[in-house]
């Protein structure tokens, strides 16, 4: 079957939809209709105009109680793509580069043109995507794709472009415009989280929106549109989490979009320190798109809905675990205390951290400022000052932990964490010992290359890890040192993943650190890898859930400051603990009864069953069970495009281990949202 109408002006192949389907989609002449089933037993609508010289969303409405009401009409999807050069310096990481600063190097603006030549609809499991041809901006060319997804009034709208240019660093821009009035306002919560409303006057100028929770709303007499960016996978990674404005709204957006409009938005300078902007590798196809959320009700209740999506942008607690972040240059160590200003009751860092529901916060200071070097005094009373503050701020159901990122011993950077305060100087001169006394601090250590640091982990039962592994200034680690013997030991737990670099053809945020995970487990290393954020200053008005992740730790409460945290390490050198963007929680996870960091049996088949709990928001896209022989890495790929938005199951997944000595399991949904486990390692 090529078309449900053979009229159609625009073809369009149905081969791939399943009319048994929940969505009806029907085709009349050049309007394309689907139909899908909302929340609470309600219907959302999306009437396509498929002419050419038409918009492409001729009405979009939300069935509620019986009731269709049009919430928008005739709205274009609008792009505006930024080329620039990425400098592959495989000193720099190549492809995995940080250290790139694109915008100080010609770069160029496209608005994408859109022309609809043909169009197709699929169904994949409980979403429908129609597909229309193509859209171009420079070398950039693919197609348009609407997905809307049974059982939520979501709809996500992505233009698909591949390039065959090499070395492409980009950004981009979207959302929806019109030629006439569409909206009454335009309304989104500041970065306080009090709503705004402005008129959606035609004839005004485009603005930059500063706001709370990523979205900007359209309202109409019917209702409110809910436009917003995947969480996580639309911020590239910068040093800062500032708010840059990142939704727009209004007329002549950048001087290059005709019309009024409003979407999501990037920074093109970001924080002026390192741009790496996205990857844009040649060939791979990019994903620039952006959800819509419809509702019937006003634009605050509309951002509620949204919200949800996102916790509130709120870890949320889970029975058994604690949540814990890492790698935090906040310095207020010496930007507040040593620096001698008036000392907060509880800094706006602490305040954000609380309110994002973290449990464990372990820090990196002394990052820059500080003098981890000495002089001997110096390095003491600021090693004082931090301990002090973190012994006074944890209470609260929050701990504070001291924690530095080093730069010296070892090579590239890495991060240490002691189960209690250690008083230690990273230099030892001739005739000063490792380890002397103190009269008032008690022992102190003179670290002066890494066997010094091996023995002072040793001593004080510390762990580290590789901080931003393979990128950074962490370029070929910890592959140059992984046959050493503090690299071998226990006391070297792994690495830390974040989402460097950011490339939007992925169905994953970036596979960096998980793929160094696979070949550290072939490698034969009981190795862990912690999710770390590696960010400087944490204000309210910050974008910051957008920029990190979390780390549920299996702990039933937190230890005491007074008492140490060494039960905080036994569990993280233990690999108890999954990492997550906060969309997708694992309540429980086991393979043949054994958890992450254990040692399963294997008969002698190799059957195994992976049993995992998963809790979710968007829907789900994917579980990727991931094993190895020591020599290959294998992917069962378990598809759950099934999946509908909010939902928790245990899923029961019988896979085949054979000659296999390690497996761990990954999750993402349709925003490329993720979690991960540690490894359980294998054993016939």
């Amino acid at each position: 079957m090529l078309s449900l109408c053979a009229n159609a002006q625009t073809p369009v192949n149905t081969k791939k939809y399943n009319a048994n389907g929940a969505a009806k989609v029907t085709v009349k002449g050049n309007l394309l209709t689907v139909k899908w089933p909302a929340a609470k037993g309600g219907s959302a609508q999306l009437l396509l105009n498929l002419d050419k010289n038409s918009p492409l969303f001729k009405s979009i409405k939300l069935n509620t109680n019986g009731v269709d009401k049009e919430v928008a009409a005739d709205l274009d999807p609008a792009f505006v793509l930024t080329i620039g050069k990425r400098v592959l310096d495989p000193s720099s990481g190549g492809w995995d580069v940080f250290f790139d600063k694109v915008p100080t190097r010609p770069f160029k603006a496209y608005t994408a043109q859109f022309d609809k030549r043909n169009a197709s609809v699929t169904t994949i499991g409980s979403r429908t995507v129609i597909r229309i041809r193509e859209i171009n901006a420079e070398h950039f060319n693919g197609a348009v794709e609407i997905t809307v997804y049974n059982g939520s009034p979501l709809f996500n709208v992505a233009a698909v472009m591949a390039t065959e240019v090499d070395s492409v660093a980009m950004v981009y821009d979207a959302g929806l415009i019109s030629k006439g009035k569409v909206w009454d306002k335009v309304s989104w919560a500041d970065t306080e989280g009090k709503m705004q409303s402005i008129p959606g006057v035609q004839t005004d100028t485009a603005k930059n929106a500063e706001v709370k929770y990523r979205t900007i709303i359209g309202d109409t007499k019917g209702g409110s549109l809910a436009v917003f960016p995947a969480p996580h996978q639309y911020f590239y990674p910068l040093d800062e989490a500032f708010n840059l404005k990142f939704t727009w709204y209004g007329n002549n957006y950048r001087k290059m979009v005709p019309g009024y409009g409003l979407g999501i938005r990037q920074e093109l300078q970001g924080d002026h320190r390192y741009v790496p902007w996205f990857n844009a590798r040649p060939k791979a196809q990019n994903r620039l798109n952006f959800f819509c959320l419809i509702s019937t009700d006003d634009a605050a209740s509309a951002l509620a809905s949204v919200k949800k999506f996102t916790h509130n942008d709120v870890y949320p607690a889970l029975p058994g675990y604690k949540t814990m972040q890492s790698h935090f240059h906040n310095e207020f160590t010496m930007s507040v205390v040593m620096a001698g200003k008036p000392i907060p009751e509880e800094p706006n860092f602490v305040k954000v951290f609380k309110g994002m529901g973290v449990n464990i916060v372990h820090l990196a200071e002394f990052h820059g400022p500080g003098h981890p070097k000495g002089p001997d005094n110096t390095r003491m009373n600021e090693l004082k000052a931090l301990f002090t503050q973190c012994e006074r701020l944890s209470k609260d159901n929050f701990l504070l932990l001291p924690g530095e990122e080093v730069n010296n011993f070892y090579g590239g950077h890495w991060l240490a964490i002691f189960p209690h305060p250690v008083y230690w100087v990273m230099s030892r001169k001739a005739g000063v010992s490792f380890e002397t006394q103190d009269a008032a601090l008690g022992k102190v250590y003179h670290v002066g290359d890494k066997d010094d640091m091996f023995k002072i982990l040793q001593q004080e039962n510390g762990l580290s890890w590789t901080a931003h592994a393979r990128t950074k200034a962490s370029v070929g680690f910890p592959d140059t040192y992984k046959d050493e013997a503090f690299y071998k030991s226990d006391h070297f737990m792994g690495g830390a993943w974040k989402n460097i670099p950011a490339d939007l053809s992925l169905p994953t945020l970036s596979r960096r650190i998980l793929n160094l995970m696979d070949e550290t487990n072939n490698w034969g290393l009981k190795k862990h890898y912690i999710g770390e954020c590696d960010i400087f200053s944490m204000e309210p008005e910050n974008e910051t859930y957008a920029h990190v992740n979390v780390n549920y730790m299996q702990m039933d409460r937190l230890p005491n400051y007074k008492d140490g945290w060494q039960p905080l390490l036994d569990k993280m050198s233990a690999g108890k603990f999954f990492t997550t963007t906060g969309e997708i929680l694992f309540p429980s996870f086991s393979v043949n009864g054994k958890g992450a960091g254990e040692t399963a049996h294997l008969s002698a088949d190799g059957k195994a069953t992976v049993k995992v709990t998963a809790d979710w928001t968007y829907p789900l896209n994917f579980i990727d069970i991931i094993s190895g022989d020591g020599k290959q890495v294998y992917h069962k790929h378990v598809d759950l495009q099934n999946t509908e938005a909010f939902g928790k199951k245990e899923f029961t997944l019988p896979v085949d281990l054979k000659g296999r000595k390690w497996v761990r399991l990954e999750a993402w949904d349709v925003a490329v949202n993720g979690a991960f486990t540690q490894t359980v390692w294998l054993e016939k």
